[in-house]
């Protein structure tokens, strides 16, 4: 016969393990000597030790659901209770007690933790709901409707409610956003319709001014286009897939009525080409306002020029498109810039920008982590993939932290 502190092997070969209750079979062993036996069921034993203490590492270390724990402490204490392994049985089961505790600890702080979530998230809806209603009355058609979108994506990412609580909010949300559209939808209608009237009246002008472009009366029929542009300019633009064509036709009729005329009094060749070299200079002296640095002194010194452009006469025809170019070009880079310093002072889109990288760099923190915590854990499987997942985030942080700059910070 063999034994030891925790249990004992008999001379029929049957194992048993020492107990508060007294001795509990543990089983028979028919190969082998005692003492092999012991050692057998205290290597059973062991194994229940480091399969409890993984279990406790989990419970402390990882989200493990309380109904996945207790159905481990379960499966575990079955074995305990099956006194199928020698040793300290009741210390197992007093780990495993102490784990229950544990685990019920962690059910009712994550249930608190749920309350908390769901308040926060009825707090954010009712915000933004709020905010979505307030847009619904708004004429500003696409900074609402980008903002209204904006807050779907924000919905989006709210955790649901309770079903009655989350559908009604979302009917109020909704309907802000359907009284938003269907208002938008009547806006473009009607400007829809009114651009429609303008092709009507701007196809009238065009056939009048085509059939003025062959006139030799000159003064009348010049008077008569000073007449029909200001009549194109009162009626309003029209479809912009019509608007340029119009346009075209519209000019080119001009331009043939005044070439022609042009050509007949060429003493105003003189006149045009002094207007010209005007032209010329006032281009240089626009284009000395590039690169701008001052917005507003900009603005006014293209107006000082612009003033004295527009009081300038005709240039000959040939030249017309180059110096014209020339300012064109210094208002399109003053435009440019007034769009880029909206651009970069525009408060919504600054808080976009920094709200979507203050996601990322959490999100960031957080994988990082995660893998150290894997690969301290020896799961480098695990850590491996958080960290190839942390590359690719990180990648989206630098971009946006990029676009953040040009914000100024």
């Amino acid at each position: 016969m063999s034994s030891d502190p925790w249990g004992r092997v008999d001379e029929t070969g049957t194992v048993y393990v020492r107990t508060a209750d007294g001795e509990q079979v543990v089983g028979s062993w028919a190969a082998g000597s005692p003492e092999e036996a012991l050692a057998y069921f205290e290597r059973k034993y062991e194994g229940l030790v480091v399969e409890i203490g993984l279990l406790e590492k989990r419970v402390q270390t990882t989200d493990l659901s309380a109904k996945d724990a207790q159905t481990a402490i379960g499966h575990i204490r079955e074995q305990v209770d099956a006194h199928h392994a020698v040793g300290d049985l009741a210390a197992l089961r007093t780990r495993l007690d102490e784990l229950v505790r544990k685990v019920e600890s962690r059910r009712e702080e994550r249930k608190a933790q749920r309350a908390k979530q769901s308040d926060e998230a009825r707090k954010a809806k009712e915000e933004l709901v709020a905010e979505a209603e307030q847009l619904a009355a708004s004429d500003q058609w696409r900074v609402a409707g980008e903002r209204l979108r904006a807050l779907v994506d924000t919905w989006k990412g709210l955790p649901r409610l309770d079903r009655k609580s989350d559908d009604e909010l979302w009917h109020r949300f909704s309907h802000a956003r359907s009284a938003f559209s269907k208002r938008r939808k009547a806006h473009f209608a009607q400007l829809d319709s009114q651009r429609e009237d303008a092709r009507r009246v701007k196809e009238r002008l065009v056939v009048e001014a085509e059939a003025l472009s062959g006139s030799t009366d000159w003064g009348t029929t010049a008077a008569r286009y000073r007449d029909l542009m200001a009549d194109w300019k009162a009626a309003g633009r029209a479809q912009r897939e019509h608007e340029d064509d119009l346009w075209n036709r519209f000019r080119g009729a001009q331009d043939v009525f005044f070439a022609a005329r042009s050509s007949v009094f060429a003493e105003r060749d003189v006149e045009q080409g002094e207007n010209l070299k005007l032209k010329e200079a006032l281009a240089d002296e626009a284009e000395q306002i590039l690169p701008v640095r001052d917005l507003k002194s900009a603005r006014a010194a293209f107006r000082s020029v612009n003033e004295r452009w527009e009081a300038v006469g005709h240039v000959p025809r040939d030249a017309r498109g180059k110096v014209e170019g020339r300012m064109q070009a210094v208002e399109r880079a003053i435009q440019e810039a007034e769009e880029a310093e909206w651009r970069r002072t525009n408060p919504e889109a600054r808080a976009r920008a920094a709200g979507l990288t203050g996601q990322l760099q959490a999100a960031v923190d957080k994988l990082r982590d995660q893998a150290g915590q894997a690969r301290a854990q020896g799961n480098n499987s695990r850590a491996d993939k958080l960290e190839r997942e942390l590359e690719g985030r990180q990648a989206l942080l630098d971009q946006a932290l990029k676009g953040l700059e040009e914000f100024g910070g």
